[in-house]
């Protein structure tokens, strides 16, 4: 018999106990038969097509495991709710950093809030736009773009895995009777039940269905009426952030540059505008009431509360309470309100951090300093996060998905500069470290805490 140790959210389903028996050869046959002799459970950990659910880590004795690992009967199988992006963990978890420069990948490992070390450096010479790791799988994307062949997408289970063992997505593409051409892949991005969205430029989204073998274009989103009236920003018309919703996957909302926020609830069928109370300085303000100019650099959903999402918009901070239908400016307190990033707390709805730029016209930190804003009422006021941060000749520029956290308790906090410096803070953004410099330019990063499971589980 396998000992099934249960946390204390699924143990009121079995009768309010935390440990149970059951045979199995794998880790998923105990888990069917667990569903079969309490149907209360039935949907918790499986989903109902017997998918490992996104949210949810599985570990056999010591080591992390999937439904398919052999089980003995002596063997204790832990079951673990995961907060997406990385493990929940305390202080003694090491960090995996997965960042992409116009150089490559580089992927940095060791302690939280200190030096982090190169693992592994792939796809020399090219651009990385975006790597990830998906933390319902494990599996690394990096989206590539060489300069003469174009852009592509690769994964592999492993990150430090050769380059020559990362397998290449059929995908995304478009069909023929689309009439375009994938130019770069911004985000991909972990949706429910085992579905990965990933965003390209020109505006478009896709869907995967199989871990991100290939990639199928959303024609809702593609076909909409008014798309020839959309504008790109200087980045070009670009989709670039995705934000599921927890626990219903018809339900998602993406954020377009210039083309603003798009939302849907029957899994992208139909879509609808959701821009009002945004204010796009940067047109003409006889003009403001017809345009389609919205240009929305970074957007986020509170994992906890699904209505709030937050933005940083090209000139404005702004929360809406309402699923993205209207927005509130939030700005007030910054010594400006132009910038890119904005990262939020995944267990704190009311706690948001962005990093100020001077404007579009001058994209460094403000007076040579770099400041990490950070709020906990929601954006009724914010505070300037500088301990270990350079105040005095810092003119550093931080890109829409180069601000991130690991998802730690306490939670993990990286930012890398074009100028090839990655800052680091496991305390939630109170002191900062110089994790790594000298690199080249830094476009995205992304990080997740690699805990031991003992620290893991006596949470």
């Amino acid at each position: 018999m396998v000992t099934v140790l249960l946390p204390s959210t699924l143990s009121p389903l079995v009768g309010g106990v935390s440990q149970l028996e059951a045979q199995g050869a794998t880790a998923h046959e105990v888990l069917r038969r667990l569903e079969r002799e309490h149907p209360r459970l039935a949907g918790w950990v499986l989903d109902e097509r017997g998918r490992l659910r996104q949210h949810v880590s599985l570990f056999v004795n010591d080591e992390q495991a999937d439904p398919e690992t052999p089980l003995g009967p002596s063997d204790v199988l832990h079951i673990v709710p995961a907060i997406s992006g990385g493990v929940a963990a305390g202080t003694d978890g090491s960090a995996l950093v997965l960042l992409g420069t116009r150089k490559g990948l580089f992927v940095l490992t060791g302690e939280r809030g200190g030096r982090l070390d190169l693992a592994a450096r792939l796809f020399a010479g090219q651009t990385v736009e975006y790597a990830m790791r998906d933390p319902g799988t494990g599996r690394v994307f990096a989206s590539v773009t060489h300069g003469q062949f174009g852009p592509h997408l690769f994964f592999a289970d492993d990150p430090l895995a050769p380059e020559g063992e990362w397998q290449q997505a059929e995908g995304p593409a478009f069909p023929e009777d689309a009439g375009a051409a994938v130019q770069r892949i911004w985000v991909v991005e972990p949706g429910e039940g085992g579905v990965l969205w990933a965003g390209v430029a020109p505006a478009a989204l896709f869907r995967s269905d199989d871990g991100g073998r290939t990639w199928a274009l959303n024609r809702g989103l593609w076909d909409l009426p008014g798309r020839p009236a959309w504008q790109g920003g200087f980045g070009g018309l670009c989709l670039h952030s995705i934000c599921p919703w927890p626990g219903q996957p018809d339900r998602l909302a993406v954020g377009i540059s210039s083309a603003g926020v798009w939302r849907t609830e029957d899994g992208g069928t139909t879509w609808s505008w959701g821009v009002k109370g945004l204010v796009p300085r940067y047109v003409p303000e006889e003009a403001r009431a017809t345009t389609t100019a919205f240009c929305v650099h970074n957007l986020h959903r509170a994992p906890l509360q699904p209505e709030t999402l937050y933005m940083q918009f090209h000139g404005g901070v702004y929360r809406s309470d309402d699923a993205g239908a209207t927005w509130i400016d939030i700005a007030g307190g910054l010594p400006c309100d132009f910038g890119f990033p904005i990262v939020l707390d995944p267990r704190d709805p009311d706690r948001a951090y962005v990093i100020p730029l001077v404007a579009d016209v001058d994209r460094v930190t403000p007076e040579g300093r770099l400041r990490v804003y950070q709020t906990r009422d929601r954006g009724k006021s914010w505070k300037a996060l500088t301990r270990g941060l350079p105040q005095d000749g810092c003119w550093a520029t931080i890109l829409r998905q180069a601000f991130c956290h690991d998802a730690g308790d306490p939670l993990g906090l990286y930012c890398g500069t074009e100028g090839g410096d990655l800052w680091a803070s496991a305390d939630g953004g109170d002191s900062w470290t110089l994790a790594a410099e000298r690199l080249p330019p830094i476009v995205s990063v992304r990080a997740s805490v690699r805990a031991s499971v003992r620290a893991t589980l006596a949470r």
